[in-house]
């Protein structure tokens, strides 16, 4: 975009340099025509498209007028300053990013699972820690989210719901 506004200003400075040089029954002819032109394209077109370097040079020309003559133009004052506003706007607002939380990746989802599966005493918060252990930073909400999602139980329900009895070496675990 610099690149195209600098040739359009290069050209508008050639372009008056040719003006200079020429006489002034050509180039009052010249304006003839081209108001003409104008007014043609206005009858024709009801809003014109204008790229943003267009209107770079219009504004730049507008302050090169007095007030007074600023009815040559096909714009009006109120669209040269909200083509202002929306310039200082766009300079001085950050970026915006997607709607929402960023999606948590598969991988996380499927760890947190097999965790809890492996490890039926474990509660959310547990699993949230050895996840933070792997390098993976998530909320213990949001492991209880991805828990209760999969119809995955408590730690506590879970661990009375295990299959395989654990081992204490006391005996029977019942007993």
């Amino acid at each position: 975009m610099i690149v195209s506004f600098g040739y359009l200003v290069l050209r508008q400075v050639l372009r008056l340099v040719i003006l200079g040089l020429r006489g002034e029954r050509c180039k009052e002819i010249e304006i003839l025509v081209l108001r003409h032109q104008v007014a043609v394209l206005r009858r024709q077109v009801h809003r014109p498209d204008l790229k943003p370097a267009d209107r770079a040079v219009l504004a730049a020309l507008s302050r090169l007028l007095s007030r007074r003559r600023w009815p040559t133009f096909f714009i009006t004052p109120a669209t040269l300053l909200r083509w202002h506003r929306d310039l200082i706007a766009h300079k001085w607002t950050y970026p915006r990013s997607g709607p929402g939380r960023t999606s948590l990746r598969a991988e996380v989802r499927v760890l947190v699972l097999r965790l809890a599966r492996e490890n039926p005493t474990w509660g959310c918060r547990r699993i949230q820690g050895e996840l933070a252990g792997l390098g993976h930073r998530i909320a213990a909400s949001t492991v209880w989210a991805i828990l209760t999602r999969a119809d995955i139980d408590p730690a506590p329900r879970r661990a009375d719901l295990d299959p395989v009895p654990h081992r204490t070496g006391k005996g029977h675990p019942g007993l």
